[in-house]
């Protein structure tokens, strides 16, 4: 066999075991590496990660992962009755690794963006820092393209992305003047995010739009970590506060019955995204990764992502290269 002859096939190999990765594999294969040989969660002991959304879903899943690893938390939605429920299941899992004051209960209404400077000076004055911010706190929706109240995608922005903006921007501002400018900013995005699916407009749309600002805050500030996760679907309740067409209504649907990854694990894969600091990653069964690999990696996504710099970005962005 020649030289090239062995090349072509060890391309082709390569290629077979990518593909049978992508059917075997819960999430993508970078962060099913880092969980293999990767860091530990538990390299994030003694790290504070103020989690949004935390009550229920993915941001308890979530919170629950960190605590096993000695990671102290704030938790933060609008239910405090199930925050305290969250905190007192932290506080089992890390089986002595935390003590009571190492888990804050945060009350907090994303859409009220006035008092989220009081939050964040909440947290550092019972932490005294803030290492990570996971913007966990948000809502799906279904509904027919052509049916969809304006208002409805009003109401959806003002949720998913122009609260998490309004946070984090408070969040960045503390980690460039107060942490010498290092922190990390992590997102709950979606699948939705990467590609476009049907009946869920508003919801793809904002989610491409979280995607895009971050990924232009881990180029203006490459000291700072960025990590969207986007995860497919999860067995949470999630559908069943999803916007729909109309205002104040809701879906109300249950996902008991259909094929979805667990929280469980979806929360141990987000911890391990956090503990590696992956930028992008992804989660979900079969055929959600190769979904989400096709529309991720087309030769512009690889270029932006590996090939150019943010400066060089902006010159082409300004018409100067």
């Amino acid at each position: 066999m020649s030289l090239l002859e062995l090349f072509g096939l060890s391309v082709i190999l390569y290629y077979v075991i990518y593909v049978f990765l992508w059917i075997l594999l819960d999430c993508n294969v970078r962060l099913w590496w880092k969980i293999h040989f990767g860091v530990s969660i538990s390299t994030l002991r003694g790290q504070v990660v103020w989690i949004t959304g935390a009550s229920s879903g993915i941001g308890k899943a979530l919170a629950i992962n960190l605590a096993r690893h000695g990671v102290r938390l704030a938790l933060s939605a609008r239910r405090t009755e199930l925050l305290e429920k969250v905190k007192e299941e932290c506080l089992i899992e890390a089986k002595g690794l935390l003590a009571d004051k190492d888990v804050l209960v945060l009350p907090m209404d994303m859409l009220k963006l006035e008092n989220h400077k009081k939050c964040l000076n909440d947290v550092l004055n019972h932490f005294g820092k803030l290492n990570i911010l996971v913007n966990n706190a948000g809502r799906s929706q279904r509904a027919n393209w052509e049916d969809i109240e304006i208002e409805v995608d009003r109401e959806l922005y003002e949720l998913d992305v122009f609260s998490v903006l309004h946070l984090s921007r408070l969040v960045v501002r503390y980690f460039v003047e107060q942490a010498g400018g290092h922190g990390h900013l992590a997102c709950t995005s979606s699948v939705a995010g990467l590609t476009v699916v049907p009946f869920s407009a508003s919801y793809c749309a904002a989610k491409h739009s979280i995607n895009a600002y971050f990924g232009c805050l881990a180029l203006e500030h490459p000291s700072l970590d960025v990590t969207l996760f986007n995860p497919g679907p999860v067995a949470t309740d999630f559908l069943k506060e999803a916007f729909t067409s109309q205002q104040n209504e809701k879906v109300g649907q249950d996902t008991k019955d259909q094929k979805r990854l667990t929280a469980e694990r979806t929360g141990f894969l987000f911890a391990t995204a956090l503990a590696n600091k992956v930028e992008m990653c992804w989660c979900g069964l079969f055929p959600v990764n190769l979904l989400a690999y096709v529309s991720q990696y087309s030769l512009l996504r690889l270029l932006v992502r590996y090939a150019m710099s943010g400066k060089t970005l902006h010159k082409i962005r300004d018409g100067k290269l």
